[in-house]
């Protein structure tokens, strides 16, 4: 898809696409750069809509240490309700 619609940018992705493993995040890094930041209304409405396995609350949980982030910085980097964060930190460590 990246090749036929935005041949332009299939260099700039090509770092993440030549992963012998795509993840969640890598995905959602790969939609801004391809379709750039979404308008505010929007994002809060796609927000509403995700969902994330073990894996990914692992690496998010994990660049909160790397980063000695907060809930509340976290949260607000990953676009996440405090609460969320708050209750995978209690479920996952």
């Amino acid at each position: 898809m990246i090749r036929i619609k935005y041949p332009d940018k299939e260099a700039v992705c090509s770092k993440i696409l030549d992963k012998s493993e795509i993840g969640f995040l890598d995905i959602i890094r790969l939609n801004t750069l391809i379709a750039g930041q979404p308008d505010r209304e929007r994002s809060q409405e796609n927000q509403k809509l995700k969902s994330y396995d073990k894996r990914t609350i692992l690496q998010i949980l994990d660049y909160q240490k790397k980063h000695r982030l907060n809930n509340t910085q976290l949260a607000g980097h990953f676009k996440l309700s405090r609460n969320t964060v708050t209750k995978w930190k209690k479920l996952f460590l």
